[in-house]
């Protein structure tokens, strides 16, 4: 993998349909199977001001862990992903499958936007490979979180 500072991150939506570049995002750490960021959102938020991101490319999922001003944790945030290495450009781009999951600190579990993860495939946005790939992405993801193992797979510091 070639210098950390010469990647270039992006995210992929289908709904809305959005290619965002990460240009503020702060890589911690990359490798061929995970890329470590910390980052603060693109507009100001009530519920988080700031997190840290473990992108698993293999796996198939970026989880998130979201804090206050306090430096407290919110929630956990796991997107099912799709990630696409382009060589030439040394650039990743994380192409959110829409399922996603949330994890509270008192261990609640929410699964949610599986509509819209229905609505992308009737639209043609997404095919019918990253439909079966996601769901099985998300099952992995959930035999994790279920297990609480979720802060497993996000380093201890940053």
């Amino acid at each position: 993998m070639s210098d950390m500072k010469d990647i270039k991150l992006y995210r992929r939506r289908y709904i809305p349909n959005e290619k965002i570049f990460l240009k503020d995002d702060i890589i911690l750490y990359a490798d061929q199977h995970k890329i470590i960021t910390k980052w603060k959102p693109f507009k100001p938020r009530k519920d988080f001001c700031s997190g840290i991101s473990a992108a698993y490319i293999k796996d198939g999922y970026k989880i998130s862990q979201m804090f206050d001003q306090n430096g407290d944790t919110v929630y956990y945030y796991c997107d099912i992903i799709e990630t696409v290495f382009d060589e030439e450009s040394n650039s990743y781009t994380f192409n959110d499958l829409l399922a996603d999951v949330k994890v509270y600190p008192d261990g609640k579990v929410e699964v949610i936007d599986l509509d819209e993860l229905a609505e992308a495939y009737e639209k043609g946005f997404i095919t019918s490979k990253q439909i079966k790939n996601c769901l099985r992405q998300l099952n992995k993801l959930l035999g994790i979180v279920y297990n609480g193992n979720i802060k497993s797979l996000l380093p201890e510091s940053f």
